[in-house]
């Protein structure tokens, strides 16, 4: 699958057949994660599969009662060592590379099962302490997503998204400039007023040539 055909056509999967994912595969998902862009190359990451049913349930009640989530296979609980990112960037690498990292490691896993025909889900709504406690896990790390993998089993239509232009300026905060006009975006209005001006223009200038024809041709 082409790189932005994969972007393009992902979608958060909160529905799934009750299959079983192929242990090889949650293994590519994982390595997807690994090799995001972590700041100094710090991995200070680590992924905890869950696959037993009473867990998933328990961690689906953690999730604000998002009960759909039992429904998938496989949870990821994705966690974060900020202490790592602590030693080398201090304050800065706890609280943004630290999220940073883990945030682009979820995004090359939530492709990377799109692409090997799965669904997945990227899970922020939990608590963490209870999440902590299903799993066992130490006072220096943190709970940072929860990716829930599964084959699919509705295909939710792509939701409204801005226009680029929406969303971009030029060279500092609401700055804009005027390029050439072009049919792409905001200037396809602009080019359809000044093509439908041109072509009035153009009937008048030979309504005139015309008229001038005639006059030459009486005298």
């Amino acid at each position: 699958m082409d790189v932005f055909d994969c972007i393009r056509t992902r979608r958060s999967i909160r529905k799934y057949k009750d299959k079983p994912v192929p242990w090889d595969n949650i293994v590519e998902i994982m390595q997807a994660g690994k090799y995001a862009p972590f700041a100094g190359n710090i991995m200070n990451c680590k992924f905890i599969v869950v696959k037993d049913e009473a867990k998933r349930r328990s961690i689906a009640e953690c999730c604000a009662q998002q009960y759909w989530m039992q429904d998938a296979p496989v949870h990821i609980v994705v966690v974060g060592e900020p202490q790592k990112a602590d030693r080398y960037y201090g304050t800065r690498g706890v609280r943004l590379y630290t999220i940073q990292g883990i945030a682009a490691a979820v995004e090359n896993m939530l492709l990377t099962a799109h692409s090997l025909g799965l669904g997945a889900c990227w899970v922020g709504a939990f608590d963490e302490d209870e999440i902590r406690r299903n799993c066992n896990l130490p006072e220096d790390v943190n709970v940072q997503a929860i990716v829930t993998i599964g084959y699919a089993d509705e295909y939710p239509e792509m939701p409204p998204k801005l226009r680029i232009e929406h969303a971009m300026y030029f060279e500092k905060w609401w700055g804009r400039i005027e390029g050439p006009k072009t049919g792409l975006g905001m200037w396809s209005p602009v080019i359809k007023k000044q093509v439908t001006e041109t072509h009035k223009n153009i009937k008048k200038a030979i309504g005139r040539v015309k008229k001038k024809l005639k006059k030459k041709k009486k005298e």
